[in-house]
């Protein structure tokens, strides 16, 4: 019998193991349903297609934001998603890489553009700034449904309203638009400060930084309106709960999910990749089931679901950008005055 050489054996099980390794990607990302979704519907089609094995970091983008800072001397992932706010700070601290140019890129909404990152990120998902109430309630009351930013102000909701404070991006967006109708903005926000302060405040049962409890409040009867996100508001109608969401005339604060390669990481390609294919129309549909409205024209969605999320000219009409430069530069100082004279 012909000896076997177990040393060139070894030897050539090692090499095929190491030319068929699989590539680890990082992907840093929202916790919560989004990241259920995001593993078992979006990811599987793409690590087939390109080999590799995606894992997904959760995290609030504030937290997301902070790992890619801390591991600015080594990157340990590869491609992150943000709210626009934070996607702001990332470009602004050298933490993102230029998009390399795609046709897809050539279908995304203006609002949603690498244009408004510098080329280093785009929007993959719409998510509108609303107000959400308790259908049921209000059909009890007599009460006719909320058009404008002003209804959340309405004695008769004395201590049924909730919100975000100002370190939610909902809070946030609440702040600016009362600013804006009262005559100010993102360069003037004592108007808002004022509305919100006297006007505002006293109908709020609490300024709550956790969605989870807002949702809870709506469930428990302890309110009957609230600035929210469309997305919020879906995934809450999903339990069977009888809540609505409204775009407010005066419009809607857009906030745009948006992704990233992260610098110096050892994915490049494959980075870009995942991006490219996350803008796409299909898996662009798919992220609607988690109530994100497509940034990509060329997505198609059904009747149902068209109706619950940012979707068609219509509707992206009626959002409106955020002057993310000068809010990254005055949010400590809105926070402090917030604190001080609202809370």
């Amino acid at each position: 019998m012909k000896k076997i050489n177990t040393f060139a054996l070894a030897s050539a099980i090692t090499l095929s193991s190491g030319a068929y390794a699989q590539d680890t990607l990082y992907f840093a990302g929202y916790s919560g349903d989004f990241q259920k979704t995001f593993e078992t519907v979006i990811l599987p089609e793409f690590e087939a297609k390109h080999d590799v094995n995606v894992v997904y970091v959760p995290g609030s983008s504030s937290e997301n934001l902070a790992k890619l800072q801390a591991q600015r001397a080594s990157q340990q992932i590869n491609v992150a998603l943000f709210d626009d706010g934070p996607m702001h700070y990332a470009v602004q601290f050298g933490l993102c890489d230029n998009l390399a140019q795609s046709p897809v890129y050539q279908d995304i909404y203006d609002i949603a553009a690498a244009s408004n990152f510098k080329g280093k990120a785009v929007g993959i998902g719409l998510v509108a700034t609303g107000i959400a109430y308790n259908k049921a309630v209000f059909a009890k009351n007599g009460w006719a449904a909320p058009t404008s930013w002003s209804d959340i102000a309405d004695p008769k909701y004395a201590k049924r309203v909730a919100s975000n404070p100002i370190s939610g991006t909902f809070g946030l967006n609440t702040l600016i638009m009362f600013s804006r109708i009262n005559g100010g903005g993102e360069h003037d926000m004592d108007p808002g400060f004022k509305a919100v302060r006297e006007n505002v405040a006293p109908n709020v049962l609490a300024w709550t930084s956790s969605n989870a409890q807002l949702a809870q409040m709506f469930q428990s009867n302890d309110i009957d309106i609230a600035v929210w996100g469309s997305n919020r508001a879906v995934a809450l109608k999903k339990t069977g709960f009888p809540i609505e969401f409204v775009y407010p005339k005066e419009g809607t604060p857009a906030i745009i999910a948006s992704a990233c390669v992260v610098s110096g990481n050892k994915l490049a390609e494959k980075s870009q990749a995942l991006i490219q294919y996350l803008a796409s129309p299909s898996v662009q549909a798919k992220f609607a089931t988690e109530g994100f409205g497509p940034v990509n024209r060329q997505a198609k969605l059904e009747e149902g679901l068209a109706e619950e999320v940012p979707y068609g000219e219509e509707k992206l009409a009626q959002l409106v950008p955020i002057d993310w430069d000068t809010v990254n530069r005055k949010r400590a100082e809105w926070t402090k005055q917030w604190s001080r004279t609202v809370e």
